[in-house]
């Protein structure tokens, strides 16, 4: 794979998107008050909170000390009461139709990419957590705009074309394994483990020490359904070796956020 930059990082979000909305556009109506995978969220739920965070994200990029004043603000209102932080996130959503939540999360997606473009490869960013390398700020919007559509997509029984932006977030799954272990406030197992990832265009990825003993071997796309808990490990076709690798896909989790179970298996 070529050298990642700020612009192939933004080329491959952008990308990304486009693939979801190819499959929200065509869409009924109805079908935006589908529920998804995701506890009390309709298909709609995911789209606002796609478009929510790409604003706050393209705020983060533009006007660093704006985000910090709306962090603190939205902070204090989501953990003011149960439920206030769907409601601020999701609340506007719920009131659009269709048609205006699609041409609304266009917009947000827009005001990012060009938000993003100015971003120097050095650049942080202030988030709701740690601030962030540009890279892996934008890295982490095309993780949820993915995984996010995977939920719209298992709704709606519908495929995208893998494609090889699912290297980001393979890289993310694997960075994100010592992060797994601190989250539920539990000791990191010893060991390295090698992942060995088939990806989409017949490349052979390799995240890890070759020669560690513990082994996950098998296609891209199962690892990232995994570590983005939108699959239960039994349900793909990952080969694993060694007690310790078994036990980090177990309860793998990419992403930010209190610790979380993975789907139960669906066979």
């Amino acid at each position: 794979m070529s050298t990642v930059t700020v612009a192939s990082v933004i080329a491959d979000l952008v990308a990304e998107q486009d693939a979801l909305d190819a499959v929200v556009t065509p869409l009924a109506a109805a079908d935006w008050d589908l529920a998804t995978p995701s506890p009390r969220w309709a298909v709609r739920d995911q789209i606002g909170h796609l478009a929510f965070f790409d604003e706050t994200a393209a705020l983060a990029i533009s006007d660093p000390e704006g985000f910090i004043q709306h962090r603190t603000d939205f902070v204090a209102a989501a953990f003011a009461t149960p439920g206030a932080g769907d409601e601020l996130t999701l609340g506007p959503a719920r009131e659009m139709t269709a048609k205006e939540l699609l041409l609304h999360w266009r917009s947000c997606r827009n005001q990012l990419a060009a938000a993003a473009a100015e971003c120097g490869e050095k650049d942080r960013i202030e988030w709701y957590g740690p601030s962030m390398g540009a890279k892996s700020f934008l890295t982490a919007r095309l993780m949820e705009a993915w995984a996010h559509g995977q939920d719209i997509c298992d709704t709606v029984n519908t495929e995208r074309e893998s494609t090889d932006r699912l290297r980001h977030i393979a890289q993310l799954g694997f960075i994100t394994r010592g992060w797994t272990y601190i989250n539920r406030k539990i000791e990191i197992p010893e060991g390295d483990i090698c992942v060995e990832l088939d990806s989409p265009s017949g490349e052979t990825w390799i995240f890890g020490p070759a020669d560690a003993l513990a082994t996950i071997r098998g296609p891209a796309k199962d690892f990232c359904l995994v570590t983005s808990q939108r699959r239960n490990l039994a349900d793909t076709s990952l080969a694993i070796h060694g007690a310790i690798a078994q036990d980090w896909l177990e309860k793998a989790q990419l992403f930010a956020g209190p610790p979380s179970s993975p789907p139960a298996p669906r066979s």
